[in-house]
């Protein structure tokens, strides 16, 4: 009787219910997706609401009765409302259709629902995080990971789709750029109140509307209670029932309306890099945006003896022992003057451990050599930054920006190279002088005139030496050691002028002129020495060079808007004045070029996009391509440049299709560039087991063809995000090895994988996903080989004070042998909230199946390698967590 009556439930349950069906559709007949359809009741309460799917329909079912209004929001176009009588005379299924009318009016916002996580306006993005977010969050890229259409990876690098954003704001307050990682590594996630999304994003508010601006920012509002007052947290982590691991976290913030601090601390050796790439911050780099001279040019290291880590986790290779403090403030003086200032003190100590084994085949010369490394890396960075923004006037702006960086980094190993046993020194310093002056001038609503000037001062002197000689078959000296000393020195100076003006029909055009002055000192030492005597400076090996280049340019670019067809023309001349000065002789040159490039942007509706784009570009030859004596660059490598002035000529296609946006439930882009280098440096090599002696050459027709799709789908039946990416590119070039002729190099390469991430609104959640490397070269041989990585991981919230997370992954290499080519790692975490926002303590463990050493394989056109690292062994890590 049980069964009966709940049959009868569950029927007359479904009887009484109203269904509303309808399809949406424009003026042309074409179906509109992605439209809120939300149904209220005659106190405007929302009793049900939905989306239109991708054919445009949309259903509502509900068991109310009474007077309903049924209300259709869609970007772009009029918002349409009927009332609905709902009795018990009316028909259960109800079908309404929509003709939707285009808004010609600027939509200023869409709230797509009042009680949903979501807020839709012009160009901003609003997510609630607290509707995403599992209770597992401890960080802002814990809680960023949760929101739909933002991807991290491992380093901390956000995305939008495959764009990175530009910075991360702090209620609209900017402190560290594209060094962003700084932040939402370190701060706990507990103040966030929304997380707002800038599309068509500009970094200088008076061309805000002006530019044509694709990027986007990020910004973190408070909640009320966590402003104008002193907050943070503090942790501290211990290892249990391991070697000795730690990891301590100190972070102390202010957020007023006029004054901003934020002061963080770490220390730990478990392989956390809390700073992500520091460099980001030190030397941002904006392409082609106005006012950004300059942030494209360095000094380059010559040589370096760390080892290159593989593609893992940072706490499973990173052997460090790090230490971090930043001071950061920001600062509003008056009405028309904010200041900020950085300052970041980090210290680290790494240690490399690898295995190696090279396979060389070059034609009939084939031999192998083995390394067993041991290194450690000593470094300590001191950075500062001032920034001064002055609004002289609404319309006009000063802006200042200083920066100073001191690194020094000192490099030991210990290396056995087949039978001999080297130990290797390299002292590193880099000292950067960064200043730049911006002055924006919004000459009427729609035309901004910048002018920009800059000077860079970086040099990078390097100390190396090994205390034995393995050079007896390229020197005839009786050494038993080597030494090297060099010095990259680097001036900039650079100003220009830049209009921007957007003409009423939303045409845009744009001119730069400027003049931009680059000076690099180049010299290098190369010693054979004998119990501390020196004893040669062989010839061919040192280097005493000054290369200036005096680039004075002028750029057009004119932008033509008709409907949704965007058409760009752009035009850069350059006059370049190069000299080349060392002991021997000093050479000019005058060269004079034109880059020309079009671009095609047709949005087909709302759903569609292409975009074309063909360039012709011209590069100027660096001091790195010019300097004329070999550079020891490894402890058995010497590299040279071309000695001669060079402008090296390609043409680059590009074609882009999109199907939707990022934030859509099924979003496409598919991506084909082919790029010629009409002429190209390549090398001239010889290599020999104990030594590799490679000279820069000129050569033409180098090709590339690559290929990239991306395709994000929402799954609602079982409300999971999937995700499908492929790239691959196909490339060929010549070279010489051995004083042969020149040979045919073909490389083919392809990733592809598929991740699937759950939104489950209840304890559990998953996300797994799997991807595959494919690589192959082609000489006079072929080699290939496939590489896998698969991942699982699990998160159980078993409520608001118990968690635990889960991560599982499995590597396996095609081309080792088969009782190595597979590795398995899982971490678990779990965390116990004692009291919520107060105190948290939580066990991590990593590395549970203790791999201890990690395989990989990798190929080039003269050699197969297999390299072993050593992995940070198993250790639990209990942390105590207090907020205050």
């Amino acid at each position: 009787m049980g069964k009966i009556a709940l049959f009868f439930i569950i029927c007359f349950s479904s009887f009484s219910q109203t269904h509303l069906y309808g399809v949406l559709k424009d003026s042309q007949n074409n179906p509109i997706a992605s439209a809120s359809v939300i149904l209220k009741d005659a106190s405007e309460q929302t009793v049900a609401y939905i989306y239109s799917n991708e054919n445009g329909t949309y259903q509502i079912s509900f068991k109310k009765k009474g007077t309903f209004s049924l209300n259709i929001l869609a970007l772009g176009f009029e918002k349409q409302a009927i009332e609905i009588e709902i009795n018990e005379n009316t028909p259960k299924e109800i079908i309404n259709n929509f003709i939707l009318k285009e808004k010609i009016n600027e939509i200023k916002e869409i709230i797509i629902q009042s009680n949903l996580p979501i807020i839709v306006k012009k160009d901003t993005v609003i997510f609630d995080p607290k509707a995403f977010m599992t209770g597992n969050e401890q960080t802002v890229e814990d809680m960023l990971k949760k929101i739909p259409g933002l991807n991290i990876d491992s380093n901390g690098t956000i995305k939008i789709g495959e764009q990175e954003i530009e910075k991360v704001m702090v209620d609209g307050d900017d402190m560290f750029e594209k060094g962003y990682k700084i932040l939402t590594k370190n701060m706990p996630v507990n103040p966030i109140n929304k997380v707002e999304l800038y599309q068509n994003y500009s970094n200088n508010k008076h061309l805000k509307g002006i530019e044509k601006s694709k990027k986007v920012a990020l910004n973190l509002t408070l909640k009320d209670n966590y402003k104008r007052i002193w907050f943070g947290n503090t942790s501290l982590g211990y290892g249990v029932v391991s070697e000795n691991r730690y990891e301590t976290k100190v972070n102390v913030m202010n957020f007023g309306k006029n004054e901003k601090f934020y002061f963080l601390s770490n220390l730990n050796n478990v392989g956390a890099n809390v700073t992500g790439d520091l460099n980001q911050l030190i030397r941002p780099f904006r392409f082609d945006e106005p006012g950004s001279i300059g942030d494209d040019q360095t000094a380059n290291k010559l040589l370096n003896i760390s080892v290159e880590l593989p593609n893992l986790k940072q706490k499973r290779v990173n052997f460090n022992n790090s230490e971090m403090l930043s001071l950061n403030s920001i600062f509003t003086l008056s009405k028309k003057v904010k200041l900020k200032a950085i300052g970041i003190l980090n210290t680290d100590e790494v240690d490399f451990f690898k295995n190696n084994m090279q396979f060389f085949t070059l034609g009939t010369s084939n031999f192998e050599n083995t390394e067993n490394f041991v290194g450690r890396k000593s470094e300590i960075t001191g950075f500062g930054k001032i920034d001064v923004t002055y609004d002289i006037s609404k319309d006009k702006t000063l802006q200042y920006t200083g920066k100073f960086n001191t690194t020094e980094e000192r490099n030991r190993s210990n290396l056995l190279f087949n039978t001999d046993f080297l130990n290797e020194k390299l002292t590193t310093n880099n000292q950067l002088i960064d200043q730049k002056l911006v002055v924006t001038n919004k000459l009427k609503k729609n035309k901004v005139l910048l002018f920009s000037g800059r000077y860079i001062n970086e040099k990078t002197p390097q100390n190396y030496s090994t205390n034995q000689f393995i050079f007896d078959d390229l020197f005839t000296e009786n050494a038993n050691y080597t030494k090297q000393f060099s010095q990259n020195k680097m001036e900039f100076f650079g100003f220009e002028t830049h209009l921007l003006d957007r003409k009423e029909n939303q045409n845009l055009l744009e001119l730069k002129i400027g003049n931009q002055l680059r000076i690099d000192n180049l010299n290098t030492s190369f010693e054979l020495q004998n119990n501390n005597t020196i004893i040669s400076l062989p010839i061919g090996f040192q280097n005493d060079l000054k290369y200036t280049t005096n680039n004075i340019y002028l750029n057009t670019k004119y932008t033509f808007n008709y409907k949704n067809i965007a058409l760009t023309t752009q035009s850069n001349f350059h006059q370049l004045f190069n000299s080349i000065s060392n002991v021997a002789a000093k050479a000019n040159q005058n060269a004079f070029f034109i880059i020309p490039k079009i671009d095609f942007e047709w949005k087909i509706n709302k759903k569609n996009k292409i975009l074309t784009s063909y360039s012709n570009t011209t590069t100027n030859a660096s001091i790195l391509d010019v300097y004329s004596g070999f550079i020891q660059t490894g402890f058995r490598s010497f590299n040279r440049g071309i000695e001669t002035f060079n402008q090296l000529n390609a043409t680059t296609t590009l074609f882009n299709y999109n199907y939707g946006s990022w934030g859509d439930k099924f979003f496409a882009n598919f991506s084909l560039m082919y790029s010629k280098d009409n002429d190209f440096f390549s090398s001239n090599s010889i290599i020999m087991p104990n030594y590799s002696q490679t000279e820069k050459i000129l050569i033409q027709d180098k090709a590339l063809f690559s290929i990239s799709s991306n395709i994000d789908k929402y799954l609602k039946p079982i409300k999971s995000n999937l995700k499908f990416s492929f790239i691959g590119s196909n490339s060929n070039f010549k070279n010489s090895v051995n004083n042969t002729a020149l040979r045919e190099v073909k490389i083919l390469s392809a990733e592809y994988g598929l991740q699937l991430r759950s939104g489950f609104r209840g304890f559990f959640n998953y996300h797994v996903g799997s991807t595959f490397n494919y690589n192959q070269i082609k000489t006079s041989i072929q080699n290939s080989f496939t590489d896998n990585m698969t991942f699982l991981d699990l998160s159980f919230i078993f409520n608001k004070k118990f968690n635990i997370q889960l991560q599982s992954e499995r590597y396996f290499f095609g081309n080792l042998e088969k009782t190595n080519n597979k590795y398995y790692f899982l971490d678990i975490e779990t965390q116990y909230v004692v009291k919520e926002n107060k105190l948290t303590f939580s066990l991590s463990g990593n590395n549970l199946f203790n791999t201890t050493t990690f395989k990989n394989y990798s190929i080039s056109d003269v050699n197969i390698s297999k390299t072993e690292y050593r992995l940070l062994p198993r250790f639990l890590l209990l942390t105590m967590e207090f907020r205050f």
